[in-house]
């Protein structure tokens, strides 16, 4: 963490953070933790209780950064690909606070088991457990935010964040994440379009190429070109914090947002100072190709993962 970042007034602000225990989730967290949230943070991972992957990182680790940040971090355990367990945040969130204001849905399941089989086969060679886990969860986005709104209705106004990545018309390179991918985008697209004379925005937000663990793991096998391009999870969570202070945010409701644009339209930069532009895809170099690479990096650094 650097001390440049003035991050805005979020002190009174009730988040959800879907996914945090580590990467782009807990990076969000604390950025939100900082400008003085509340922030749920949610997971799988708890301490004593590792993922399946072996990556570090818990919702206890998360929530303990949260609030020595300076906001009120609080884990709970939550399987979003089960109703019964995101019924029971909710009814917590509404008992804590009877209210939510932000929800960041971004618990992705689809980079699970990567290392099993190709991220980049050909859709009729990838297994059918691929394709359940990126279904999954977008469908735990949809659930998410369904029960998100009811709590933020009677509030001055919320914000939903769908974190997805696309890039236009640009294939992934896989058909089913592309198609995944996509939806996440869409499903901002008509939360938006249902939720406009609510006073509650939602977005599709895209990052670039983050430094999570899982990169991390394999970092110094990557070469140096991945750090003129990387940036840190807390990059995404800067932005965040700047739209859920934004008074306007509704005149970005349904859009598809970069990180990199947000960050020249706000001012804000990454925890080393600098302010990594938009990523995107350029020809043929698909995101699903640089997944594959990157598990094949991983698997050689014995990541275990």
């Amino acid at each position: 963490m650097t001390t440049d970042w003035q991050p805005p007034d979020l002190s009174g602000t009730v988040a959800l953070v879907t996914g945090a225990s580590r990467g782009v989730g807990r990076g969000v967290a604390a950025a939100l933790g900082q400008a003085g949230a509340t922030v749920y943070v949610t997971g799988r991972s708890t301490r004593g209780t590792s993922t399946t992957e072996g990556l570090p990182g818990t919702i206890e680790d998360t929530a303990h950064e949260v609030t020595a940040r300076g906001g009120t971090g609080v884990p709970v355990r939550c399987d979003h690909t089960v109703d019964a367990d995101v019924e029971a945040l909710f009814e917590r969130i509404t008992a804590d606070h009877g209210g939510l204001d932000v929800l960041v849905n971004n618990a992705w399941a689809g980079y699970e088991r990567s290392d099993e089989e190709r991220f980049d086969a050909p859709f009729w060679q990838q297994p059918q457990w691929r394709y359940d886990l990126f279904a999954a969860s977008l469908r735990g986005q949809f659930v998410a935010s369904r029960l998100a709104v009811p709590l933020m209705l009677p509030r001055p106004r919320g914000l939903i964040v769908n974190i997805s990545f696309t890039d236009g018309d640009v294939y992934l390179g896989q058909a089913a994440y592309d198609m995944c991918k996509t939806a996440s985008d869409r499903l901002a697209h008509g939360m938006a379009h249902e939720l406009r004379k609510h006073d509650v925005a939602a977005v599709a937000l895209h990052p670039g190429f983050v430094r999570t663990e899982r990169v991390e793991a394999a970092w110094d096998l990557l070469g140096a070109g991945p750090a003129q391009v990387v940036h840190s999870p807390e990059y995404v969570g800067r932005a965040i914090a700047a739209l859920a202070a934004d008074p306007e945010v509704m005149s970005v409701s349904g859009q598809r947002l970069a990180v990199g644009d947000l960050a020249t339209a706000y001012g804000f930069t990454d925890v080393d100072g600098r302010q990594p532009p938009a990523f995107r895809l350029e020809g043929r170099i698909t995101l699903a190709s640089r997944m594959e690479r990157l598990n094949r990096v991983v698997a050689r650094a014995g990541s275990g993962t």
